[in-house]
């Protein structure tokens, strides 16, 4: 008889700043600034080890998590559906510069992200989707073992509301997640079902 019985610790790590620094990037490919890589290694404590690693396929993530499995010597493994949110005409704009293109635009998709899309953005359900579908599918395939999952801002925001039950129309506004912030949820799967919940959401700066 098989055990169903299993406890998966997974931690969620943003990127750290990419080159170009603050500005709309989505799917703009940009790796980690110096200051970026300051900012992971900083995160990841001397006693941290886990038992496998997932990354979004964008260099600001994958070059960190593959770096990292090195050095621990796990398996890395790459997830497309971990990529931020295609943010389409604003891609590669600071605030202020969308603010001047496209008027009152950004206002718009902060006070309603799921009614209103960028221009030849990926729209919120869309992405929301994507993320859920990717993440539960790792979440399946390493249960029972310790996962780091290195993806980004958005992502760790449609992941957290999966887990917590956030609306989507308050995903985005309703949590803050700094460069190379981390994130602990753990699931209990049991003959009773399966149990999600939120352990710890910190920045490392706070730490320090």
């Amino acid at each position: 008889m098989t055990n169903d019985l299993s406890t998966t610790m997974i931690d969620l790590i943003r990127h750290g700043e990419p080159e170009g620094g603050q500005k709309f990037r989505g799917s703009l490919d940009d790796p980690l600034s110096e200051l970026g890589w300051q900012q992971m290694r900083s995160a990841i404590r001397e006693t941290d080890r886990w038992d496998a690693i997932v990354s979004s396929p964008m260099q600001r993530c994958r070059y960190f998590a593959e770096d990292l499995a090195g050095q621990q010597d796990i398996p890395l493994h790459i997830e497309e559906d971990l990529r931020e949110i295609g943010f389409g005409a604003w891609e590669g704009l600071t605030a202020e510069a969308i603010n001047e293109r496209f008027g009152d635009q950004l206002a718009r998709f902060w006070a309603d992200p799921v009614g209103f899309t960028p221009p030849e953005g990926e729209p919120v359900s869309d992405f929301r989707d994507r993320v859920v579908r990717g993440f539960r599918h790792w979440q399946t395939e390493l249960a029972g073992k310790r996962v780091l999952v290195v993806c980004h801002g958005g992502v760790i925001r449609m992941v957290l509301g999966d887990v917590l039950g956030v609306p989507l129309e308050r995903s985005f506004a309703s949590v803050s997640v700094p460069y190379a912030n981390r994130s602990r949820i753990r699931v209990d799967r049991s003959r009773h079902g399966e149990f999600r919940s939120l352990l710890s959401h910190f920045s490392s700066d706070l730490l320090r």
